[in-house]
This record gives structure tokens, sequence and C-alpha cells, in this order.
């Protein structure tokens, strides 16, 4: 069997293991097996529940990761699909279920292309490959890579996340704001003895929704969206509620800081407050928290930067060059969502690439699929960039 079609068989695989966050155990096995069976030097399970695949090279050189995450989001109404979630049902060129595109298949091709480029090479490289199983990457961008950069400390990363085999040289971030605003309870046959925290949520999302949003000409525009809202008491029964929180996905862009978002949110609130005195609101970054399938626990502030290169970087411009050597030519361009790119690139600055197969607006959708032509073209073309960066 080919490598291609082995990358075919173990996304089919891990496919029909389901692993919603947290839930990615059997993934993982079944990864830890793909890379015992294909030749790796090393093959484990951390402690927070990554799989760990590792290649050693012939010369000391820079290593460089392969991260693609194990988990998916649920499938809320498997009625609503016309194929199987978890059959990994081929159909044509189409490989169909949940986690096809977001992203067991480029997991797939990336376990496949180091294992390829390993034989093909006879190990004569410099540095060694890593490929890594993430876990939690859809409730928390970016925490479990934390675990590869302090066990690797790589040079490069590639994100495995579906590119349509172009090269992403940046994503926007990701930070979940809270904004809460308080009031006095009463009974609501008596509503003038209190103050609705929710007449002063509404004034406080007309007025941050107000603010004019940036723009970068890569990277798009910035986005402050409304995710949910949740009053206090709940439910409040002849209540006037005394508390309101609801949760907004701010879409970050390069230049913007942890201090630099929250900033501006907080000024209009405070503006609003000094206009109409029964408004009291703040805003701050949720905490994410919850445990792994091996029993880690974790909590987190849920904000995840923005990153960018450029393309005359030099991994860039080598990683391109060797696509349209083998036959494979790539455009530049950037992630729309969000990535485990996060911490690699946007806290710790490691160059980071993204290249994978698939479409970014599959991600998470009903009859979610890759085409099979796309996952054999990323193997090759992941076998072309470890040769440019580890040659």
């Amino acid at each position: 069997m080919s490598m291609q079609d082995k990358a075919i068989a173990l996304c089919q695989a891990m496919v029909q293991c389901r692993s919603y966050s947290g839930q990615e155990e059997g993934v993982a096995r079944i990864l830890k097996q793909f890379f015992e069976q294909s030749g790796y030097d090393q093959a484990y399970l951390d402690e927070f529940g990554n799989a760990i695949g590792v290649i050693n090279g012939s010369h000391p050189g820079p290593t460089l990761v392969f991260d693609g995450h194990m988990d998916t989001v649920p499938v809320p109404d498997p009625a609503l699909w016309t194929q199987e979630p978890f059959g990994a049902r081929i159909a044509g060129d189409r490989l169909y279920g949940r986690g096809t595109s977001d992203m067991k298949g480029g997991l797939a091709a990336a376990a496949a292309g180091a294992a390829a480029f390993a034989q093909a090479t006879r190990r004569r490289f410099s540095g060694r490959i890593v490929v890594a199983g993430t876990v939690y990457e859809e409730l928390c961008e970016g925490l479990a890579s934390s675990y590869i950069w302090q066990a690797f400390r790589p040079d490069y990363v590639i994100i495995a996340e579906a590119s349509e085999l172009n090269l992403k040289i940046g994503q926007r971030g990701r930070a979940e704001i809270v904004l809460e605003t308080t009031g006095t309870t009463a009974h609501s046959a008596h509503p003038e003895q209190g103050n609705n925290a929710v007449y002063s949520m509404c004034k406080a999302i007309q007025a941050l929704t107000s603010l004019p949003l940036t723009r970068h000409p890569l990277l798009k525009e910035s986005l402050l969206v409304l995710t949910d809202i949740k009053s206090e008491p709940y439910p409040g029964s002849s209540c006037v509620p005394a508390g309101c929180r609801a949760t907004f996905d701010r879409r970050t862009l390069t230049g913007e800081t942890r201090e630099s978002i929250l900033a501006p949110l907080q000024a209009c609130l405070d503006e609003l407050a000094a206009r109409d005195p029964q408004v009291k609101a703040t805003v701050s970054y949720a905490r994410g928290h919850g445990c792994s399938y091996t029993g880690m626990t974790y909590e987190v502030e849920k904000y995840f930067p923005a990153w960018l290169f450029s393309p005359e970087d030099a991994f860039v411009s080598r990683s391109l060059a060797a696509l349209d050597e083998a036959g494979l030519h790539a455009d530049i361009s950037a992630y729309e969502f969000c990535t485990n790119g996060s911490y690699y690139a946007g806290f710790k600055g490691v160059p980071t690439l993204g290249y994978g197969p698939s479409q970014e607006k599959l991600a998470h959708t009903v009859d979610e699929y890759i085409e099979l032509s796309q996952l054999r073209q990323a193997v090759q073309g992941n076998q072309a960039i470890l040769k440019a960066l580890l040659s």
C-alpha cells in the first residue's frame, strides 16, 4: 500500500472513532499505532493526552513540528446529515464524516508525509520531525501545543489545518470577552424599586457593537460578535434581574495586545456609565477549564493572539519554491479562523506555516468531507516542505 493510501486509511480510522474535546484517547491510540507501524523512532502519549511521533535525521539540525488536533466539534443532530457522521464513507473523490476536513485529513497527511520523507531519504536529513496529534484545540487553541513546545522547542511548525494546499503565513487571533452588568433586584410588580441589569446590558451591547473595527489587508477585519447572554437569577420568575452576563467572540489582528483589546471596550462602558449612572458594566477575558482524558485538569485565559510572517521570510520562500518544484503550486494567504499557531507563533514567535488538504469553509459543517485528491497531494506537499526546511 502506498503512503498516500495509508493516509486515507488512517483518516478513515480516526473519523470512525468519535473524538469530541476531552474524549480523544481512541484517536490518540490509533495515531500512536500508525507511528509504530511506520518506522517512527518514538511513539507515545504525553501526560496531557497528545499523541507524539518522532523521526530523527542522520545529522543534527532543526526540529520541525507538524501540529494537528485530534478533537472535533460535536454532531448535534445526526438526522441532518445525508452521510453517517462517523461512517467515513467514500463516494467518488470525497471521504465524508465529522473531522475529515477539520482536521483528521490534515493530521493523516502529516503523519504519512513524514514517514514517506524518512523512507525516501533513508533518514539522511538534518534535524528531527515531530508529528503531534493534539487535544482540546476546539475549546482552547494552543493549550495542548504548549506541552509540545516545552518538550521539543521547535524551530519550525507546520499547522496541518485545511488550507486547500496553499501556504498560510498568518491568522486572525481570537479572544472570548465577558461583559457583565450589575443592578438591583426587586419584585417585577414594582420594577421601579430595582435596577434591571438586562436593560443595562442592552445599552452596553449597543455601545460596544457601535465601536469601529480595524482591518488588515491580509488578515481582513477584526470582529466583535455576541455569542451568548444570560440573566441572573435565571429563570427570573417575578424578579427584576440583578445581574447579566454576555460573551463576545473577538477576532483580533496583529499589533493588538491583551491590554489594547480590552481598554477601548472598558472606556466605552465608562463613558456610557457617565451618561447613565444606572449602567454598571465591566469587561474581562473568559477563562476556560476542563479535564483531559488522562485526568489532567486545566484552566486558561481565553486569549489567543494573531500572528503573521512575511512572504519574504526564508522559511516561507523555501517552502513555496519546494512545492512549485514538486508540481504543487501554492498561493500565499492567511487563515480566517484561529489555530494552534496562536501558541507557537503568537506567543513564542516560532516560524510557522499552515499547510493542509481541504477547505476552511467545510469545518464544523453538516456532511463535512475531504477530497481524496487533496489528501493525496498533501502527503506529497509535506514531503516537499520537509525537504526544503531539513535538507
